[in-house]
């Protein structure tokens, strides 16, 4: 992996110029997790969630990709853009769910369960990847598991909490990886009560990644832009949000006149729920990594292969949901 030659940053430097300016010198395509900072989200090509950076990742024709994300975003990318250069503004800026399912590990768990189809959820490692069918995420993750026949045993991992929120939507019994996000293990159930009763008139909104004590609070369960679609339509003024608060900047920018309150942790605020990952990216750091072209994302032919196969099938069935078609016609 390549590092950056240098980490100083002249303080008086105009980043957002420079960001600009390099972007284009060098047909660099810039995608960003709606868990980003503002300020990174604002200059960003392309915003969304883990599905729709997937298929901006797939579809760009730019030469080099800067992911501002964590690293199974970046590797994602990578897998489904060989031929291009890939880069994350910090290497260090990986995921706990990724950290919760070591490879190794994973691999003797399939095997020892040859009869299931393994789904995994997009947020692993591409090595993980590898050893799966099928990759998912919060947005298609429901549709996906619905398409397989009811008789086929199925390996879910590595997050629990989202596997144990289908299995109980889809009366489908599957085999849990316990794998968790440590930003959504975060929210407090005790004090997400407290704030309801302040602001009773406000629904909830939630990612399927929080445990069940606090879906079963939530008016609305989804993927961020799942989430992102409902709190800016819903006619409420007040709308509480049970996922990371990155995403509320792209809330205030479409619907202004409304009031988004993240939901608390145990301490009673929000602030425990930023996902230490994603802060590690910054503005200094998306422009080095912009000058430098590095770090950049490098990975194993044989792993790149064998991961591309499940994220190419869970493309094509996405697309298929969007257009309406049968699912099992495709063979999921």
């Amino acid at each position: 992996m390549n590092m950056q030659t240098s980490t100083a940053v002249d303080p008086t430097l105009d980043l957002v110029a420079e960001i600009q300016r390099l972007r284009k010198e060098k047909n660099a395509v810039i995608l960003a997790h709606y868990y980003q900072a503002g300020e990174i989200q604002d200059i960003a090509d392309f915003v969304g969630d883990s599905l729709d950076l997937s298929r901006k990742a797939a579809e760009t024709d730019a030469e080099m990709i800067v992911f501002c994300g964590v690293r199974f975003m970046a590797e994602v990318a990578k897998i489904l853009s060989p031929q291009k250069k890939v880069v994350l503004p910090d290497m260090a800026a990986g995921c706990s769910l990724e950290d919760s399912c070591p490879p190794d590990e994973f691999e003797k768990f399939v095997k020892a369960h040859p009869d299931h189809m393994v789904l995994s959820y997009i947020n692993c490692s591409a090595a993980v990847k590898a050893h799966t069918d099928i990759i998912v995420t919060s947005s298609n993750a429901e549709h996906i598991v619905s398409s397989i026949p009811q008789d086929q045993k199925i390996i879910f991992a590595p997050d629990r909490h989202l596997g144990g929120f289908l299995s109980r939507k889809l009366g489908r019994d599957m085999l849990l990886w316990q794998g968790t996000c440590i930003v959504h293990e975060m929210f407090s159930e005790k004090e997400l009560i407290k704030l309801k009763a302040k602001h009773p008139d406000a629904p909830v909104a939630a990612h399927p990644e929080c445990p069940d004590n606090i879906v079963q609070h939530a008016d609305h369960v989804g993927s961020t832009s799942s989430i992102l679609k409902f709190a800016t339509e819903h006619p409420a003024d007040t709308i509480i949000v049970a996922t990371e608060p990155g995403i509320i900047h792209q809330m205030e920018k479409a619907a202004p006149n409304k009031t988004f309150i993240g939901a608390p942790g145990a301490d009673g605020n929000c602030s425990c729920n930023t996902c230490p990952f994603m802060a590690l990216n910054t503005m200094e750091k998306l422009y080095l990594c912009l000058r430098d072209e590095g770090p950049e994302i490098e990975l194993d032919e044989h792993t790149r292969v064998e991961a591309e196969k499940p994220l190419r099938k869970m493309l094509d069935l996405s697309a298929a949901i969007n257009t309406g078609k049968d699912l099992s016609a495709i063979g999921a």
